[in-house]
């Protein structure tokens, strides 16, 4: 079976709704708010509820929040690869979301920057998702920078370097950038993508994406949060790039479970795969995907 392995940063997000952003010293009372599990979580959902096999191989800590990654990721079948870190908490940010769906995030970090893959076992058929905050950490970084030469070449490699892109250190990115198969941003990071050998996809909101440079349509919503559609993106990519799917169909469909997540609170979003598949079947854009859901 498929399976997408994360080596990102699996962390909570404490969800605030907002009228509006607050100017320095000001207090404004939020409309909403809960608790989710996202980073890099989301991404493996996603993958998840498309039929894939999937698994956390992140750090992970041995308190409340640890214990919540945890939960949240075993509830979706989602199997953690590595051993809690002791002493040391998983991390969390605010994610503040204002009335258009835009978020913004304050964020710390925990165990999730302490993640080592030496040691992880990837094979044909697995598709590995590489995560910018966790090349950003410490130690994290160096630590995967290090290993990802080591991945066998029939692994595929997936990047999504997000806003911290242009901050990593050139040892850091130099190695995953000669490793990686593919690479996804969205716009405002398209004009940090290094010169590789790698495919580029570049996330385009409610305009769709584009797969090297041919263009692939988005599906129009009322977008009430986009926290986490990047992500939900890129777990669908790969799950149906793991399913057989060319890169464009693959790509239609990330499009649309995106275009499904905005319209849902949270990062959690994903669509499951008979949502996906009703959602196309409604706008005459339907993939052909087999496997276990």
């Amino acid at each position: 079976m498929t399976r997408v392995v994360s080596v990102g940063n699996a962390v909570v997000d404490l969800l605030l709704e907002l009228p509006e952003l607050p100017r320095s010293g000001a207090d404004v009372t939020a409309t909403s708010s809960r608790t989710a599990v996202g980073g890099s979580a989301t991404t493996l959902v996603a993958a998840r509820r498309q039929g894939a096999a999937a698994a956390y191989a992140g750090g992970h800590g041995t308190g409340p929040f640890g214990d919540l990654v945890r939960s949240a990721l075993g509830a979706e079948g989602i199997a953690v690869l590595a051993d809690p870190i002791r002493d040391r908490d998983t991390g969390w940010d605010v994610a503040i979301v204002e009335p258009g769906g835009e978020r913004s995030f304050l964020t710390t970090v925990g165990a999730e920057a302490l993640g080592d893959p030496h040691g992880l076992v990837l094979g044909a058929g697995d598709l590995l998702h590489v995560s910018g905050y966790a090349l950003a950490r410490e130690p994290s970084g160096p630590e995967i920078a290090a290993w990802i030469g080591s991945v066998p070449r029939e692994v595929v490699v997936l990047v999504d370097p997000g806003p911290l892109a242009s901050t990593l250190p050139r040892e850091v990115l130099a190695p995953v950038v000669a490793r990686a198969d593919w690479w996804s941003a969205n716009t405002a990071e398209a004009d940090a993508i290094p010169a590789g050998g790698f495919r580029v996809l570049i996330r385009r909101g409610a305009g769709g994406c584009t797969v090297d440079g041919v263009t692939v349509p988005g599906f129009a919503v009322d977008a009430v949060d986009t926290n986490g559609a990047g992500d939900v993106h890129v777990g669908v990519f790969l799950a149906g790039l793991g399913a057989g799917l060319d890169a464009v169909d693959a790509a239609r469909r990330a499009n649309a479970a995106a275009a499904i997540a905005v319209t849902r609170r949270g990062p959690a979003g994903a669509p499951t795969r008979a949502e996906l598949d009703a959602f196309l079947a409604e706008r005459g854009a339907v993939t052909n995907v087999t496997g276990e859901a």
